[in-house]
């Protein structure tokens, strides 16, 4: 029984790997000299064209580029450079547009590939029903995305930055003085909230549970629960023998959304994480579990997808590098916390790590997946249980490789330099090596130098979450750095020089706010040691020299960075050396970096969305 699943996983996979290089034809309607008999790239040049009408905008290269980036990868980001003369009533409604047509589109294709599953009998009985029932789930939490996003990016929070005249750290001052987040475990300041905030008629606040603020759609996803939950009794799991395990968890998501004491919501969200870790299944659901788009009090996201692994993926021995690295450093420090010390050890130790591909995806995540994740983010429930690591390497080197050379990146780092970056796809072993270091390395980072209290006390300024990003990736690093024999070292220096750069590119887009705030800081880094130099060009000295230079800046910054959280003090202060916020945007302190921050955003502005048609 098992072995057959396993196989079936493996036919999945492999229909998910054709499915996406499919989808990423959408991408030969941009070259020039493409097949005009091609029935499939035509199909996709009308669903481009049926896209812009959709959401209000012209036909040119620029918008059909953007359009792609949009269905295909999931992307906003150049989407919102073609509308950014628009004014921002009109932005949120092509936003909202196009959120809704990649919803359908999506929709209709799991629909699609679940008849498939279904037609060949992949799986087992419980799996495919269980399959079946979280799409219909997923359908549900799709519905109810765009009214969460209206009452809360574009709602309350909005009128909080016109209050407060922009100023976040008054935004934070009222948000703990009015006792207006939601409280977690034993009654202190939660890290994130499940609750929204609603402005009274005398101009107070109030927190409203999401089962009141969204009494229709919770009313919606739990009749869909409870139609999962009768079709699951009638099915054992003959294979994992995880039955009781799932049904629990879905009783508990359903207990969770219905409760409406905003003070309860973080403890029942606890019980649905700590039900879903004891299900350790090569077949995943991820339920809300992150905030992103929410700056304020950190409202978390309608996530909802099934997740699968990959049969074949050997596990490496990364964690094993990282723990190494926390040990001596911790020693090294000398500043003795014994309950962040051992809750980061007892972490590492119950990781369980995950190496696959999305199989099906809905609500948030149709603004953007993640190319890996460390969850559940409650460390009262990773201090009892650990936390779950999903990676989904191959999905990112194919859409990596699926996507236009771009004008941009010649620009920046002319011909010699472009053709470097490209031709590291194209070096499977050592991208995926980088990847291990990069990627998988920072998801272990986001477990150190924290207990259950950090993130709430170490969020007085809001800032938390600019830090943490930077720790995560630099932790990685330094693992690497201290315990490897530095294989692929010039390959990890392009890779990751290119990503901060990249980074620069997302300086207005506040859902991903604390990747830029991280690039910022690694091209400080990558400045102050030599390794980039501009004037009025982008210069990459790639020598042994300067990358040990570049390793003993990183090991200095990340101890300071480690005392910052073993001692939990404000993030602010040592975000403050690196960075300034300007009118609406944070900048570099360093002239150099800024000077070079500024010219690649304004030249990212002016021709981020052109392609190269030769080199």
């Amino acid at each position: 029984m098992r072995e057959k699943f396993f196989e079936d996983l493996r036919k999945i996979y492999t229909l998910l790997e054709a499915e996406q290089k499919e989808l990423q034809r959408f991408y030969e309607i941009l070259q020039p000299h493409r097949s005009l008999v091609d029935v499939k790239v035509a199909e996709y040049e009308d669903l481009i064209y049926d896209f812009l009408q959709f959401i209000g905008l012209e036909v040119s290269s620029e918008t059909k580029l953007a359009a792609i980036n949009r269905i295909v990868n999931l992307r906003e980001d150049m989407l919102l450079q073609v509308i950014s003369d628009k004014e921002e009533e009109e932005q949120i409604k092509v936003k909202e547009r196009a959120f809704v047509w990649v919803s359908q589109f999506y929709l209709a294709r799991f629909e699609q590939l679940l008849q498939t599953i279904e037609a060949q009998e992949l799986l087992s009985p419980f799996y495919r029903t269980l399959v079946r029932h979280a799409h219909l789930i997923g359908e549900a939490f799709s519905s109810w995305q765009s009214s969460w996003m209206a009452a809360i990016i574009y709602g309350i929070n909005k009128e909080l930055f016109r209050i407060f005249n922009g100023d976040e750290e008054k935004i934070f001052e009222m948000l703990n003085a009015k006792k207006l987040l939601d409280r977690g475990h034993g009654g202190e300041v939660g890290d994130r909230s499940y609750s929204v905030l609603v402005m009274e008629e005398d101009g107070s606040f109030k927190r409203v549970a999401y089962a009141e603020a969204f009494s229709k759609e919770v009313e919606q996803v739990c009749k869909r629960i409870d139609n999962a939950l009768q079709a699951l009794a009638k099915y054992e799991d003959e294979v994992f023998h995880k039955k009781e395990e799932w049904l629990v968890y879905f009783v508990k998501i359903k207990e969770a959304l219905l409760e409406k004491d905003p003070d309860r919501l973080i403890p029942a969200w606890a019980d649905v994480d700590r039900a879903w870790m004891r299900i350790d299944t090569p077949l995943q659901l991820g339920h809300p579990l992150e905030y992103y788009e929410d700056r304020y009090r950190k409202a978390v996201a309608l996530e909802w997808d099934v997740r699968i692994v990959d049969p074949n993926y050997k596990a490496g021995e990364r964690v094993k590098k990282i723990e190494l690295a926390f040990r001596k450093l911790y020693d090294e420090i000398g500043i003795e916390k014994p309950s962040i010390y051992r809750q980061t050890l007892q972490s590492l130790q119950k990781v369980q790590l995950y190496v696959g591909r999305p199989l099906l995806f809905y609500g948030s995540e149709f603004n953007g997946l993640f190319s890996a994740q460390v969850v559940p983010n409650d460390e009262v429930v990773s201090k009892e249980m650990g936390k779950k690591i999903f990676a989904y390497p191959d999905m990112i080197l194919q859409t990596k490789k699926a996507k236009p050379k771009m004008r941009l990146t010649y620009e920046i780092y002319g011909k010699e330099g472009a053709q470097k970056i490209y031709s590291l796809l194209e070096n499977e072993e050592a991208w995926y090596a980088v990847y291990d270091i990069t990627t998988i390395g920072h998801e272990y980072g986001h477990i150190l130098w924290m207990d259950e209290e950090s993130e709430a006390v170490m969020n007085r300024s809001g800032m938390f979450k600019l830090a943490e990003e930077f720790k995560a990736t630099t932790g990685g690093l330094v693992a690497y750095f201290m315990f490897e024999e530095e294989r692929y070292w010039e390959e990890l220096l392009l890779d990751h020089i290119q990503r901060s750069v990249s980074l620069i590119g997302w300086m207005e887009v506040e859902e991903v706010l604390p990747y830029y705030v991280e690039g910022l800081l690694h091209l400080h880094g990558l400045f102050e040691t030599g390794v980039l130099t501009f004037d009025t060009k982008l210069q990459m000295h790639i020598t042994k020299q300067n990358f040990a230079k570049l390793k003993r800046w990183y090991l200095q910054v990340y101890k300071d960075l480690a005392k910052v959280y073993l001692l939990k003090e404000n993030v602010k202060n040592f975000l403050d050396k690196f960075i300034v916020k300007g009118k609406n945007v944070y900048l570099p302190l360093d002239e150099k970096v800024g000077s070079f921050v500024q010219f690649y955003y304004e030249l990212y502005t002016k021709i981020g969305r052109e392609i190269v048609t030769s080199e």
